[in-house]
């Protein structure tokens, strides 16, 4: 029970890998905010963690939106009396080049997979504070370092992500907040299945992707999950400022699957 009482705000939680870092924290003894936009599958999980006789809360939430995540933090405060945790895993994404990509397109997809997670930081940082400490963890990507043709604006996002991972590590610190990013790779996750049908040979590019994997499989909800466990457990007290990648060793091979091109 690594994690035992301990509260935890996940956004973007209601499929893929924020559930995945919801089942995971909860099994550790976590009690949990569910923030999502998708408030039908965020009511599900909620639901079907209450009949486990876990404690969890689900917040309907845009995190590009202040007042929105205003509300989140307040509403965690106001059900569990404060926050330890935050994992910023809400995230968007379109496949187009800059040239490509409608200025909409790129402040909505700043807007959620970066400001989101400025917004969210700001507003638990004075609650962690209250508690003495606690652990942020980002959820930024492979593609904040090495990356693939017309993904320009998420590419752009995740970088920023874990530039500001290390800015806030020095703010906070002296605070005994711990700030660290999680780097995915290839996630089977419902947005995966999503971008294979979005091709014109899906079996052909999940074929072409499995041959760029070094393990030979492509990266789970769980190995992500475990990651941010570690990251926010006290195991890991003494890390903070750092990008974790967890991509099979992926983003060390030298050229990418030729269906993405």
């Amino acid at each position: 029970m690594r994690l035992n009482q301990k509260v935890a705000i996940v956004t973007g939680a209601s499929q893929g890998i924020g559930e995945g870092i919801i089942r995971t924290f909860t099994r550790e003894g976590a009690r949990v905010i569910v923030a999502d936009v998708n408030k039908e599958l965020g009511e599900q999980l909620v639901q079907e963690l209450a009949e486990a006789h876990i404690e969890a809360h689900f917040v309907e939430t845009d995190v590009s939106k202040e007042e929105q995540v205003k509300a989140l933090i307040a509403k965690t405060v106001e059900v569990f009396g404060g926050v330890d945790i935050l994992v910023n895993n809400a995230a968007v994404t379109v496949r187009k080049s800059v040239e490509d990509t409608s200025f909409e397109e790129w402040q909505q997809i700043l807007g959620v997979n970066l400001t989101g997670a400025f917004l969210c930081s700001k507003y638990v940082i004075p609650e962690m504070k209250k508690r003495g400490g606690g652990a942020i963890v980002n959820i930024a990507s492979w593609h904040a370092e090495k990356t693939i043709t017309r993904l320009a604006a998420y590419a752009a996002s995740k970088g920023g992500l874990t530039a500001l991972t290390r800015q806030m590590s020095l703010d906070l610190g002296p605070h005994n907040i711990r700030v660290n990013a999680v780097c995915p790779s290839t996630v089977d996750t419902p947005l995966l299945e999503k971008t294979f049908a979005s091709l014109d040979d899906p079996e052909e590019a999940f074929n072409q992707t499995l041959q760029f994997q070094p393990f030979g499989r492509i990266g789970t909800v769980d190995d992500i999950a475990n990651a941010c466990l570690f990251m926010v457990s006290d195991e890991a007290s003494y890390v903070s400022g750092q990008t974790l990648m967890v991509d099979g060793a992926a983003i060390n091979k030298i050229a990418r699957p030729l269906m993405f091109d």
